[in-house]
């Protein structure tokens, strides 16, 4: 009777969890995204199939598959697979693992994983707990965290696991997700259930990678469509379930909208650089992209006028690997009011136009004296001979050509604007 009732128990457990966990993959091909780690012949697949898996740490995001993917390890190894939280965990819990650990390996011959959700939340104490039996080896420590391991782990726990690093799922890979689960039986339960073409963008692009926020978002819509009496899910729904208006545009107007953020921070109207940037977030653009633009942008439309601004945009695309959405928003914010409020100068940009035309139309052999003389033999070819260093000189500077004869005089002419000037160029332009 008592296996009857928790056979009983587990059904309707099963059918009352979230969609996310009903549809939890089976194996490590089921698994959406990750092929970096996971993907044939790469370094986690190969460290599971060779069964050679060592302590490791899994960071990412919300909802990247870190608990799903350390189940599948456990599975594919046939190892026990004990999970704990480290929001409720304690010592003492780590401690009555170690022991069931050991009684299994000698009865059985079994190992362990030992799955730490929210490693991070362990006090250094409580991490130093793990360390005599993660060395022993009596289990395999599989840490989860959404905190940078280097600032919230201990350096002895860092040094005895290996770190593999999940990156937020793309939208591709959300949209992958949705079509398993639509006919997954094990899912919504409605075999004819279809999402329409918007609505599933809406749930892809509002996602923010999170595979768990989306399937939750995508179960809420399902059963607004039901209640409807329609098989099909809305963009309507979507909105419903997210809570979020969805603000989309075609791929035309893709490209309209990037050119109306270019031109606005190019002309330096910091509230239009703001309006198109929010047009793009609020639409799901991928925050790379923007971030791309800012960084080519800071060199073509800004270049030496302010140099600075290239260094905010590399910052900011950094920001966008590093902080993610939705905080990365402001970092995005940030460049855009900074490089708007720039000077602005396209002499670099006019520079290159003008060497590389020169170069296509007429390129040369490099000048004799500024050829290579650093093997045996240069010197009686006449390379390297009367080349002048520059550190020879008091004023750092020797006038010698550097360019092939007939080369244009010059290419870069400095704007005047910013720091853009001609004021510090060696050797002093002539008036």
């Amino acid at each position: 009777m008592t296996d009857l009732f928790s056979a009983a128990v587990e059904e309707r457990l099963r059918t009352r969890a979230p969609l996310a966990t009903r549809v939890r993959p089976r194996n490590l091909d089921d698994l959406v995204g990750h092929e970096e780690l996971i993907g044939p012949g790469r370094p986690l697949r190969t460290l599971i199939e060779a069964d050679r898996l060592s302590s490791l740490i899994l960071w990412g995001p919300p909802g990247t598959g870190k608990t799903t993917m350390a189940r599948l390890i456990a599975g594919a190894t046939e190892q026990y697979f004990v999970a704990l939280s480290a929001v409720s965990a304690g010592v003492k819990d780590v401690r009555t693992v170690a022991e069931d650990a050991r009684s299994r390996l000698g009865e059985r011959g079994q190992g362990t994983i030992l799955f730490l959700d929210e490693i991070h939340r362990f006090s250094r104490t409580q991490q130093d707990a793990l360390l005599p039996f993660v060395e022993e080896g009596l289990f395999i420590l599989v840490g989860a965290t959404t905190e940078n391991p280097f600032f919230s782990l201990t350096g002895p726990l860092l040094s005895r696991s290996t770190l593999f690093r999940l990156e937020s799922l793309d939208p591709r890979a959300i949209g992958e997700l949705i079509d398993r689960v639509l006919v997954d039986p094990r899912g919504l339960g409605e075999e004819s259930l279809t999402i329409d073409d918007e609505a599933k963008d809406h749930l892809m692009n509002r996602a923010d990678g999170d595979a768990r926020h989306a399937l939750t978002a995508l179960d809420v819509a399902a059963v607004l469509a039901a209640e409807n009496q329609r098989t099909n899910i809305t963009l309507a729904d979507t909105e419903a379930a997210l809570a979020m208006r969805a603000l989309q545009y075609g791929n035309d107007e893709h490209y309209d909208v990037l050119s109306a953020f270019i031109k606005s921070i190019r002309g330096s109207d910091i509230d239009a650089g703001l309006y198109w940037l929010a047009q793009m977030l609020e639409a799901g653009e991928d925050p790379r992209l923007i971030a791309r633009r800012l960084v080519i942008l800071a060199s073509e439309d800004i270049g030496l006028a302010d140099s600075q601004c290239l260094l905010i945009a590399d910052a900011a695309a950094r920001a966008v690997e590093f902080v993610g959405m939705p905080e990365v928003q402001l970092v995005l914010a940030h460049a855009v009011v900074a490089l708007a409020k720039a000077p602005k100068s396209n002499s670099v940009t006019m520079a290159l136009a003008a060497a590389q035309a020169e170069v296509q139309q007429s390129g040369s052999r490099v000048p004799n004296h500024l050829r290579d003389s650093h093997y045996p033999g240069a010197r009686d070819l006449g390379h390297g001979n009367d080349y002048q260093s520059p550190h020879s000189y008091p004023a750092g500077w020797v006038d010698q050509a550097y360019r092939p004869d007939g080369a244009k005089t010059q290419y870069f002419l400095p704007s005047g604007r910013g720091n853009d000037t001609a004021e510090d160029r060696i050797p002093p332009v002539a008036d």
